[in-house]
């Protein structure tokens, strides 16, 4: 298993991330309070919804209270007893700047294919945008924690508005909403122990990657991956906002001070675009260490395999350059040799098309835990 994570280190510093100034509650809104609410329309309705609504309700950042956004979608018809069961959709990589953000730009994939499946199979859909994206603050990308808990308060404030919402729910995540998906499923029985999740469900998820992104140096290449310099610009950005004290700009080089300006500005295709000539290396005057600065990273991306309560589905593409399938050998083992109730599915697409390839394994085991 060491031999395993040298391994699975060196090659994370390829990958690092393939993953604030928050807007602090006036007056402690619980997590979960609905601020705002508004008629979903146009390009962002959902073929057979009989709702599209999207929801501004109070989160929980890395420091304390930030607001997040939800839609939620409704299948037609009456709800069945005890309400419409809910999958809680966690998103892939958008961005962090605010026009990024899930619920206000249409994204085809999902709204023509996947969430008609889910509203067609009887499951209420409710997709959170994560704390600081398109709400005050910076998004801190890949901090799984606090993803985790803007899914949570999601379901929470969904349920407030919308009473044919049951208490049975699941969780559902694609890349950086797989690694979302794992931190939901560890928090949520006690972190929500008034809603009844029964499973969680992550395809291309990114793991371990604390092993490899605390030895990343001026020494790193430019490497064979896909938008891994958008990825390691965003992280980076965001756990600059949440945590100033760790002065990340002190391991920047000019390069790496462009590479994060852009990446607070543009989405990840218009991102991926202007910096994937760049490697890692080129970002970075230092190594990228010290005791916060580690001990930081770990509470943001270790993704807890200890004392899964609730069954998981995780699916992985064989040829994704994003999420590499050998990265996520060690998290299945150590999934299983932790006793998680497990289920996984290996697939010939890269990150996206696995996705579209894992998704009736997915829908089977959704209506497994959720019947």
């Amino acid at each position: 298993m060491a031999r395993v994570r040298r391994v699975v280190g060196a090659a994370l510093v390829a990958m690092t991330v393939a993953s604030a100034g928050a807007a602090m509650a006036q007056g402690g809104d619980a997590p979960g309070v609905v601020t705002e609410t508004t008629q979903l329309s146009g390009a962002l309705r959902v073929r057979g919804a009989a709702l599209a609504q999207r929801i501004t309700y109070w989160s929980r950042g890395p420091r304390g209270p930030m607001q997040s956004t939800a839609a939620i979608y409704l299948p037609p018809g009456p709800p069945p007893p005890g309400g419409w069961p809910v999958v809680a959709y966690a998103h892939g990589s958008v961005g962090i700047a605010d026009q990024c953000a899930f619920t206000l730009r249409p994204r085809e994939f999902y709204l023509a294919t996947v969430y008609p499946v889910l509203l067609a199979a009887g499951f209420a859909v409710v997709i959170s945008d994560y704390v600081g994206l398109g709400t005050p603050g910076t998004h801190p990308y890949l901090d799984g924690p606090s993803q985790a808990r803007s899914v949570i308060d999601g379901v929470r404030a969904a349920r407030a508005v919308t009473p044919a919402l049951g208490a049975r729910w699941a969780v559902f995540g694609q890349s950086q909403g797989g690694q979302t998906a794992l931190f939901t499923a560890a928090l949520a029985p006690t972190d929500a122990p008034e809603l009844a999740l029964r499973g969680a469900v992550a395809t291309g998820a990114p793991s371990n990657l604390e092993y490899g992104l605390t030895a990343a140096g001026p020494w790193v290449p430019r490497l064979p991956l896909r938008k891994t310099t958008t990825y390691f610009g965003l992280f980076l950005a965001g756990l600059r906002a949440t945590a100033p004290e760790l002065d990340i700009d002190s391991y920047l080089t000019p390069i790496g001070e462009q590479v994060l300006r852009i990446v607070e500005s543009e989405c990840v295709d218009d991102a991926d675009a202007l910096v994937r000539d760049i490697a890692i290396g080129q970002m970075l005057s230092r190594q990228l260490a010290g005791p916060a600065l580690e001990s930081a990273v770990r509470s943001m991306l270790r993704i807890p395999t200890e004392g899964q309560s609730v069954p998981l589905f995780l699916g992985q593409g064989l040829t994704d350059l994003e999420v590499p399938a050998p990265l996520s050998v060690e998290l299945i083992a150590d999934l299983r040799s932790s006793g998680a109730d497990l289920q996984v599915g290996v697939y010939p697409g890269d990150h996206l098309s696995a996705a579209a390839e894992a998704l009736p394994d997915a829908l089977a085991f959704l209506h497994r835990v959720l019947a």
